[in-house]
This record gives C-alpha cells, structure tokens and sequence, in this order.
C-alpha cells in the first residue's frame, strides 16, 4: 500500500487501496498479528523455560505442544468473548437510539443538527444536512455521528477469533519445530534467532497495518519478546537447579 499523497493537480490518496469496511479488516489484522505475536512469545518462552531447567528433548517438544494448544484456544476463545461484548453493545445502543428516533423524532432531529453546528456548519447548514440525513436513514446518521457505528458493518466475533487462533498457531510452530528437530547444541542459538527474526516480522506487519513508523515498533516486538525468553529461560534454570 502505498503512502504517497498528491497533490491537486495529480490527486493520490494514502486510503485509496483501503477500500470500504476499513475497520472490519483493520479488527481481525491486528486479531491475526497479535495472535501470531503471542503465538511466537509464549511457546518460546516456554520451550526456553524448560530447556532451562532439563535436556529432555521429548520433555520440551511436550511442553510446547501443551503451550501452543492452550495458547491458541485461549487466544481464539479470548477474542470470540472479548468481540462479542462488543458486537453486544454495539446492537444495544442500536436498539436504544432507533426507539429514541420512534418516540422523540423531532428532538432528535434537533440532536443532529446540534452536533453538526459542534463539528463547525452553520445553524441553516446544519438543520438542512440534519434533515436531508433524517430523511434517508436517520438510525445510521445517528449511529454513525453519535457512536461510530455502522449498523451494516457490525464487529464480527467469529472472524477475529478465527484470524487469533490460526495466527498464534502458525507463529508457535516456528519455537517448537525448532526445538524438535535441531540438535541440542544448536537449540538455544537458533531458537533465539529465529523468534527474534519473527518478532520483527511482526512488528513490522502491524507498524505497515497501523500506517506508523516500522523501525519503533520492530525494536519494541523484538525487545520485548527476547525480553521474556530470557526470564524464562533463567527462571527455567534456576528451577532445574533447585529442584533437581
């Protein structure tokens, strides 16, 4: 997607290749980057953890296996919960404001003209565009100014939940084949090079996703993520010593 903006004579928007339901895809991408992102995180963090404490090759792909299973179904069941709620909301407050517009059609006819005046039209203008839009579909134009809601364009909790699970399941892997099929020796190093390769993926598709700058948001997903792999690790260690 490109970020070039034009100019009068040779008009370009940034939001041209968005296309229409932005937030919809905006909702379940960043349901599958952080998905992906937890996904790499946990499953390192606990594959780490245990090779900290033990050598048993078998005691960790196990381990890892049990993280990514939890992991995604927690993340899936998560987002599905945390959608809904919102989905919920959002068709209560539809329910709500069309009840207003059957009892109380004028004051809120007045209502919207009123916010219209706040956002900076004139009296006149705004009293006319106020019943313009009353006459076309008065419940989007209130939803829409009032709420931010389109009522054709409800969050999805399905979509979300899906993108989550399959995402988080697609960045455990990444750990656990490592730890599965690489030699001892070349565990540790390979798995803290290859989740930190990952990381800023990730860290990039989201900054790209969210049109802010890629190199912060890299260094913050890479930082981070070693940042809890190494505490596992230790913790892990520490753990194997005393209990062992």
């Amino acid at each position: 997607m490109s970020l070039e903006i034009g100019t009068d004579e040779e008009p370009q928007h940034f939001h041209d290749e968005l296309g229409d339901h932005v937030g919809t895809r905006l909702n379940w991408l960043r349901a599958a980057v952080l998905g992906a992102n937890d996904g790499i995180v946990s499953t390192a963090g606990v594959v780490m953890g245990v090779a900290g404490a033990t050598d048993d090759s078998g005691a960790i792909v196990i381990a890892g296996i049990a993280a990514l299973t939890a992991g995604a179904l927690s993340m899936g069941a998560g987002e599905y919960v945390s959608v809904s709620t919102q989905r919920d909301s959002e068709k209560s407050i539809l329910a709500l404001e069309a009840t207003e517009l059957r009892q109380m059609p004028e004051t809120e006819e007045r209502e919207l003209a009123k916010m219209y005046v706040e956002k900076g039209l004139t009296p006149a203008t705004a009293e006319k565009v106020a019943r313009e839009l009353t006459e076309h579909d008065a419940l989007r134009a209130h939803a829409d100014i009032e709420f931010g809601i389109d009522p054709d364009n409800l969050t999805n909790p399905w979509h979300a939940a899906g993108a989550s699970m399959v995402a988080f399941t697609v960045g455990a892997l990444l750990p656990l084949l490592i730890v599965a099929f690489v030699p001892d020796s070349l565990r540790i190093l390979l798995t803290v090079l290859s989740v930190a390769a990952a990381l800023a993926l990730t860290g990039f598709v989201s900054a790209r996703i969210g049109l802010s700058p890629r190199m912060p948001a890299v260094l913050r997903n890479v930082a981070g993520g070693l940042l809890a792999m190494g505490v596992t690790y230790v913790i892990g260690m520490l753990a194997g010593t005393s209990l062992g």
